[in-house]
């Protein structure tokens, strides 16, 4: 498991290290400057997809970010450890896995109230996949130009390099897991 603590500092020292001020990482890595001092803080544990868009901030890989971190090959994340996220429009998102060095891997639990559309997601590097459950409600999942309509206990999976959307157009909310695994495009980094 990765101490937030050390993150926070070994992100601290690598930004430091190169002269970079907070806003400068920030805006290098996509990320805002208050989610960047709190992950430096080690108030805030970063999801897989921030560390790696810090690292690529860095020009770094994310298994070179995270080298000589992790500390126990099995890690238990309780449910007050989830990240939770509030966001705009209502819906809900609660990220239940930890952050693995050099895993691309996300597991999120999301709540779409009714009426809520969470929007429009961008394509991801290509190699990449999400895996969709829906636990409750009815979901309305848009891949690239195709709209599917899923139900409690229905799943789909996609390709995840096309612009996707989520949406619950009901009068009921819609409860739905998302597993995805997320590439990095290919690049030069250390």
């Amino acid at each position: 498991m990765i101490d937030p603590a050390d993150l926070g500092r070994r992100l601290y020292d690598l930004r430091a290290g190169r002269g970079l001020a907070l806003t400068a990482l920030a805006k290098a890595a996509g990320v805002s400057v208050s989610m960047l001092s709190a992950i430096e803080r080690g108030e805030k544990t970063p999801t897989v997809v921030v560390l790696s868009r810090i690292a690529d901030g860095l020009g770094l890989s994310l298994s070179r970010l995270l080298a000589d971190l992790e500390t126990d090959r099995v890690i238990v994340r309780r449910a007050a450890e989830q990240d939770h996220v509030a966001e705009p429009g209502g819906w809900h998102r609660t990220v239940l896995t930890p952050v693995v060095p050099g895993v691309n891997f996300e597991w999120i639990r999301t709540t779409l109230p009714p009426r809520c559309d969470a929007g429009t997601f961008p394509a991801y590097a290509p190699g990449s996949h999400e895996f969709v459950a829906v636990e409750s409600g009815t979901l309305h999942l848009g891949v690239g130009a195709a709209e599917y309509v899923l139900e409690a206990g229905d799943s789909l999976y996609f390709p995840a390099d096309v612009t996707h959307s989520y949406a619950n157009r009901g009068d009921e909310p819609c409860g739905y897991h998302v597993a995805a695994l997320v590439m990095r495009p290919r690049g030069a980094r250390a």
